[in-house]
């Protein structure tokens, strides 16, 4: 079985940040391997102001460079729109991966407010890795009264494919002060800039080795389980 977690997002645009969670994460769970979901669409952000999913994921494939992180846009090519219905097509199509789920804190405070995020902790592990700021807010989360009877010891991380689900482990991380908002503001145009050094017969998926589907992301809508 490869271990392989699993970080969504936007991505828009990817930053240090993402790289380090990811690396501290590999590293604290024993992954053989990340993959950053680059979502065509979150229905948790307003599409106003996010970039195309080709310039998304250049950004992303630049700060995976020399790391064992494939960024990837099969969340497009399944069709897929909530996590839920990722996780169950990724667990049906990749029988010898054993998947696990990293989010930032800042996405624990909100999970409640994902669709079927109980059955989400039901289908993988989770482990979630704090950013500044988030990390108390994030304890004291809706989802928390429910997920708090699962948490596991992190001194156990490394052995979260013998974990019954659901399971839920808390890892205190290095703080890293990138921001996506804060680069976007810096650099307005930071999309064209991403997509400059790639041809578009380049754009192909690292985990699907398929071309960049030529979709119109999902349009967010106004929902309290949107995600």
């Amino acid at each position: 079985m490869t271990r392989t977690g699993l970080l969504g997002g936007s991505f828009n645009p990817a930053h240090d940040g993402h790289r380090q969670i990811s690396l501290h994460a590999i590293r604290r769970l024993g992954l053989d391997e990340m993959w950053w979901l680059v979502s065509p669409g979150n229905p948790l952000k307003p599409a106003e102001g996010m970039a195309p999913l080709a310039a998304r994921y250049a950004s992303a494939r630049r700060f995976a460079r020399r790391a064992p992180i494939r960024p990837t846009f099969i969340e497009a090519e399944l069709g897929t729109r909530y996590t839920i219905d990722t996780l169950r097509r990724l667990v049906r199509r990749y029988p010898r991966r054993r998947f696990l789920w990293v989010m930032g804190a800042d996405n624990l405070a909100q999970f409640h407010r994902w669709r079927d995020w109980r059955t989400i902790a039901r289908t993988v592990p989770i482990a979630v890795v704090t950013r500044p700021g988030y990390y108390g807010q994030a304890l004291k989360a809706p989802a928390m009264g429910w997920l708090r009877r699962f948490v596991r010891p992190a001194v156990e991380a490394r052995h979260w494919t013998s974990w019954s689900l659901p399971s839920l482990v808390l890892l205190e991380l290095p703080p890293d002060p990138s921001s996506a908002t804060a680069l976007r503001a810096a650099h307005p145009k930071w999309h064209d800039e991403a997509l400059y050094s790639f041809q578009p017969r380049a754009i192909r998926d690292r985990v699907t080795r398929k071309p960049l589907p030529e979709r119109r992301p999902f349009a967010p809508k106004r929902t309290r389980s949107a995600h």
